[in-house]
């Protein structure tokens, strides 16, 4: 197993942060991925948390030695699940992949906070857990390293595209004043939309047998 650690200061506040999130993709940096689809959105209204669950649909070259071991699959899917708590203030992101888990099973943590020291800037801490499974240790080694570099390259990429996304929203919220409104009218379209893609999407992924219910 390999890991891959990461902390960033996103100087926005946590509230813009968090709205943000939800308006990352798509964008021209993070190209690899391909779609993002809302399966399940639900509001705890005694926490004060909003649990989503979302299933992002990522296109990306691999190796020719990686190829051979794990096929030719064009296109992988990552099912991730969010909750936004705002009475502590914290929006916390976990993600696994679901293409080819069997062979390579990636576990991903990100926190997003804000910082005690400088409330008007957002903590962002990402973490990663690598394990591959094959009967030849060094190829597991292989893969891994493999995974970890590919992941770090996709993080520092991300966290320019998500630079460049706060920015023009930021700008967009200040010249209208209607950041409230804004946000609101994102979750409601996604929320909306939800019913509409659900069925198309899950159809799919059963379709390439790696849907689960977990």
């Amino acid at each position: 197993m390999k890991l891959f650690e990461t902390d960033h200061y996103f100087h926005y506040p946590w509230d813009q942060v968090t709205a943000a999130n939800w308006q990352k993709y798509p964008n021209e940096l993070s190209t690899h991925v391909v779609s993002v689809d809302v399966l399940n959105r639900t509001i705890d209204e005694e926490r004060k948390t909003l649990r989503t669950e979302r299933l992002i649909a990522c296109k990306q070259s691999i190796p020719k030695w990686l190829t051979f071991i794990v096929g030719g699959e064009q296109k992988s899917y990552v099912r991730e699940v969010s909750e936004i708590d705002l009475v502590n203030k914290t929006l916390v992101m976990k993600t696994h992949n679901m293409t080819m888990s069997h062979l390579l099973l990636v576990n991903e943590t990100v926190v997003y906070r804000p910082d005690p020291e400088l409330p008007s800037r957002t903590l962002f801490k990402q973490s990663a857990e690598f394990t591959a499974y094959a009967s030849i240790s060094k190829i597991c080694d292989k893969i891994e390293e493999w995974s970890v570099e590919r992941f770090g390259q996709n993080a520092k990429t991300g966290k320019l595209a998500f630079e460049h996304v706060l920015q023009s929203l930021t700008e967009k919220w200040d010249e209208s004043g209607l950041f409230v409104n804004d946000v609101s009218n994102t979750i409601m379209k996604e929320v909306n939309d939800v019913s509409k893609k659900t069925s198309n999407v899950i159809t799919e992924v059963k379709k390439l047998g790696i849907f689960t219910n977990n």
